[in-house]
């Protein structure tokens, strides 16, 4: 009797593409890390030309619109992102594990929970979007404008939550190049869009909204199509949907993630609330140096989500010895990476914020957002640090001490800003970001040497 392979036999003669279980690991990092970074340099430019065009073309005032609406977006963003990421922990695990007929349940049962879940949060967000705007005090000569972005903004979060999804699970599978290619793509349909609605055609905030759904749309439709064909290609036999044990193994690193990932955004908010109370000059500089500062530690972040996906396939194979080579690698790279773009940063950090508002009219919020920036960019290597090791804890499935450590060094952030923020002028900001990332990254490596996150065990 001819029977089918199983995916495990096939996985046995051969390694699947996108494993990162054999072979060099400085080279397996590279050769994902480096198409995951650029993937998100570009996905960064969806707010960046926002910005630009908006601030250019607008005005200033416009700029801080977006700018007390971005808080609020980021929140909704880093929940997509938790989402995902926390899905392809037990994906990657799977994948490193070579059960690919769970694994193929677990993507069908993730992206199921997901559309689920944006539809309820869409609804949810644009209810109390005005709400969310008043709560957060933002200056009356931009309310209208923040209104306005933000329920446009609402109308996306279904495509960008499955996209968020797509993009996590092409990672979970060691592809980063497919992610990559749709950025690229969706970056300067973007551009494109900014520039027709805003420019051309004077829509002013809204154009910038439509631009980005639009864009987010089309790479979430591109995205499902290639994640399927790919899924179709991976031998295996017959697998459920649905299954609630995976759900709940998933649920078990996804809910610590957003949970997570919510708080950094609610952490944000709180330091945008505090900002605000100093006007609309400040906030349009405030406003300026994020957006930098956003694209700046891409490279630190995605080193780490590189090192996190390397280590959780390699958990998944119970090689503990090969995803401790896996952290050492990652934190040099992150750490070279946050030195040579803090140096850069700090010296040029001031023609940067330049390229967002009029430099004869908005010198003073220029000035705000250069000091910024020369500020927080010394400190990108110990960001670095704290990125890597906090993604093996991640990766292994530790998320308490995950947890614990992004907390408290959000805690820390917050905490510093409203103590002292009046009393520096809102200054405080600039300081409490590295602190919090210093504290952060000694509870990581706490852990990390106490060795407790190899116990951890997440797939049977």
């Amino acid at each position: 009797m001819n029977e089918t392979k199983t995916s495990r036999e096939i996985g046995e003669k051969k390694p699947i593409k996108g494993s990162m279980v054999q072979g060099n690991p400085t080279k397996c990092l590279l050769a994902f890390a480096v198409p995951l970074i650029a993937g998100n340099l570009f996905q960064q430019l969806y707010n960046i030309v926002d910005s630009i065009i908006v601030g250019k073309v607008v005005g200033a005032g416009a700029l801080a619109s977006v700018g007390a609406s971005a808080a609020i977006t980021m929140l909704f963003v880093m929940v997509a992102l938790g989402t995902g990421i926390g899905c392809s922990v037990v994906i990657s695990q799977l994948f490193g594990a070579k059960k690919i007929e769970e694994m193929k349940t677990a993507i069908s049962t993730a992206l199921i929970s997901i559309l689920i879940f944006s539809l309820l949060l869409s609804v949810i967000g644009r209810v109390f979007s005005t709400a969310i705007l008043q709560v957060l005090k933002t200056p009356e000569d931009i309310f209208e404008g923040a209104a306005l972005y933000l329920n446009i903004y609402f109308y996306g979060f279904f495509f960008l939550f499955m996209y968020n999804a797509f993009s996590a699970i092409f990672n979970a599978l060691g592809d980063s190049m497919k992610p990559l290619m749709f950025l690229i793509f969706s970056s300067f349909l973007n551009i494109g869009l900014d520039l027709l609605f805003v420019k051309v055609f004077s829509w002013g905030i809204a154009g910038a909204a439509w631009a980005t759904l639009i864009s987010q749309a089309v790479s979430a439709v591109l995205s499902f199509g290639v994640l399927a064909y790919k899924l179709k290609h991976i031998p295996s036999k017959s697998y459920p949907l649905y299954d609630v044990t995976l759900f709940r193994s998933m649920t078990r690193v996804a809910l610590p993630t957003i949970i997570q990932q919510s708080m950094v955004s609610v952490g944000s908010l709180l330091i945008q609330a505090a900002v605000n109370r100093f006007g609309s000059t400040f906030l349009a500089g405030y406003t300026a140096a994020i957006r930098i500062d956003g694209i700046a530690i891409v490279p630190m972040v995605n080193t780490g989500n590189a090192v996190s996906t390397f280590v959780a396939q390699n958990m998944g194979a119970k090689r503990a010895d090969r995803a401790k080579q896996g952290y050492h690698i990652g934190l040099v790279m992150a750490m070279s990476i946050g030195a040579f773009i803090g140096i850069m940063m700090h010296f040029y950090g001031d023609s940067f914020v330049g390229l967002f508002m009029n430099a004869e009219t908005d010198m003073a919020a220029i000035a705000i957002g250069a000091e910024y920036i020369s500020i927080v960019s010394m400190f990108y290597f110990v960001m670095g640090a704290m990125n890597v090791s906090g993604a093996v804890l991640r990766g292994a499935g530790d998320m308490k001490w995950f947890m614990s450590a992004t907390l408290v060094n959000l805690s820390s952030r917050v905490i510093l800003t409203y103590l002292f923020a009046d009393a520096t002028a809102g200054m405080i900001i600039m300081w409490a970001n590295p602190i919090g990332w210093a504290i952060g990254f000694a509870i990581s490596f706490t852990r990390y040497r106490q060795g407790g996150w190899k116990k951890i065990t997440l797939i049977r």
